[in-house]
């Protein structure tokens, strides 16, 4: 199963596609606002708006041989430690041996912006190259995860 915090994710049509060619499950969770995909494999979950929610939801269900795709830390934290393989949207992976490293650094990042309101923002926009190490990464991890359901 691919879970997918869905809500700015800019990688659905990848996530779909490799999805399709190994015949997987998706989640789709978000607060609502995208388009449903007319794919039999691909379920929309709408949850109810709020604070983490939709975190809270993915973070009940993934396990060992899940993907979760998602770009917030805490969340990528949780499913690691519930033992799903986790990929950000960039191609990066988050395991045990980084996600705390991860989780630190957002920690601080959130603290340097609230210590100078003129440090917002930030990062660089998605790219060509990270669409395509998004797409090389997940076909790694469904691999991987998939070796651990046998």
């Amino acid at each position: 199963m691919i879970y997918v915090d869905a809500d700015a994710c800019p990688v659905k049509d990848e996530v779909e596609r490799v999805a399709t060619r190994h015949k997987l499950l998706v989640a789709m969770v978000s607060n609502g606002g995208i388009r449903p995909s007319r794919n039999p494999l691909i379920e929309s979950v709408i949850v109810p708006d709020g604070p983490d929610v939709a975190d809270m939801w993915i973070a009940e269900r993934a396990g060992p041989g899940d993907v979760v795709v998602t770009g917030d830390i805490p969340l990528a934290a949780k499913c690691v430690d519930a033992g799903a393989l986790v990929l950000k949207h960039n191609g990066g992976s988050l395991s045990a041996a980084n996600v705390k490293q991860a989780l630190a650094t957002r920690d601080l990042m959130t603290d340097l912006r609230a210590a100078d309101p003129f440090r917002q923002g930030g990062g660089r926009p998605f790219s060509k190259a990270d669409r395509s190490a998004f797409l090389n990464t997940l076909e790694r991890l469904v691999r991987q995860a998939a070796s651990q359901t046998r």
